[in-house]
């Protein structure tokens, strides 16, 4: 006898017509943006896809509805979104994008998602925005789009027998594929708004004088270095010790023929005696 594999829950049945809309947080997995619209809570969710809260650059709250990432993969569960967004009213449409969500009567409002590509660098998955009016309506009709991918609300066909009908994707019901936006702060899933980037401004200002402030104290509590000897160069010190010191007076300086006349001076000159008259000797 072969192991029984246990089978993910089945879709949620249909809200009650009274019944308000259960908001609940979303989770690590949870887009924070979908196309221009952030996410807020979840509204629904399902084998199928995600229903969310969401509001666009203009806080005007939508209904967002993604497919996940199994049914994303699946071509024919992409085609009975798009068609069930297609008989939607047209004032109900707001936006839609993803894979395969440019065709059919609204079309139009497709919007061509340019920014970063997604984690996997696979097409987006699809997804829809309506006009959201916080309405048990509203909640309802986020699972109706869901049970019309998973095939919900097919009634059956003839006599059941065999093995249950299952989608193939039906244990892949994590979020689909989203692009990656830059976010304002780690952590946080909403858009950054005039506060949040004035106390951005306010903090590095605040870093910057601390930083300044800082350097200041530090150079002023430097102690004083004493500046070095100077060099002597060689048009100042570079004078003969003879001129400045005593032994400039030395007794070789005065020699003694300054002071006693020369022997040489009182004796004829040799010119003297070749060009005049011979002496005479008084002895004579």
């Amino acid at each position: 006898m072969g192991a029984v594999t246990s089978l993910p829950p089945a879709p949620d049945a249909p809200r009650p017509a009274d019944a308000e809309p259960l908001l609940t947080p979303l989770l690590p997995d949870d887009p924070p943006r979908v196309g221009p619209f952030w996410t807020d809570a979840r509204l629904a969710a399902s084998a199928s896809g995600v229903a969310y809260v969401a509001h666009d650059e203009h806080d005007a709250p939508v209904l967002l509805v993604q497919l996940s990432q199994g049914a994303a993969s699946d071509a024919a569960a992409r085609d009975r979104l798009a068609g069930a967004v297609n008989q939607l009213h047209l004032d109900t449409v707001v936006a839609r994008g993803g894979e395969g969500q440019d065709t059919g009567r609204l079309g139009r409002r497709f919007r061509a998602d340019d920014g970063p590509g997604t984690a996997s660098g696979l097409p987006q998955a699809p997804w829809v925005a309506l006009a959201y009016d916080g309405s048990p309506a509203a909640a309802r009709e986020a699972d109706r789009l869901l049970a019309a991918v998973s095939l919900g609300g097919v009634p059956e066909q003839g006599r059941p027998s065999g093995p249950d009908y299952v989608h193939y994707w039906i244990e892949q019901p994590e979020p689909g594929r989203w692009r990656l936006w830059p976010l304002p702060w780690p952590g946080r899933h909403d858009r950054s708004g005039w506060l949040s980037i004035l106390a951005s401004w306010l903090l590095m200002m605040l870093l910057m004088c601390l930083a300044v402030l800082i350097a200041i104290l530090l150079f002023q509590a430097a102690p004083p270095t004493p500046p070095p000897p100077p060099v002597p160069t060689s048009a100042s010190g570079s004078g003969s010790p003879s001129s400045a010191s005593p032994s400039s007076a030395s007794p070789s300086s005065a020699s003694p023929s300054s002071g006693s006349p020369s022997p040489t001076t009182a004796s004829p000159s040799p010119s003297d005696s070749a060009g005049g008259s011979p002496t005479t000797n008084p002895r004579l």
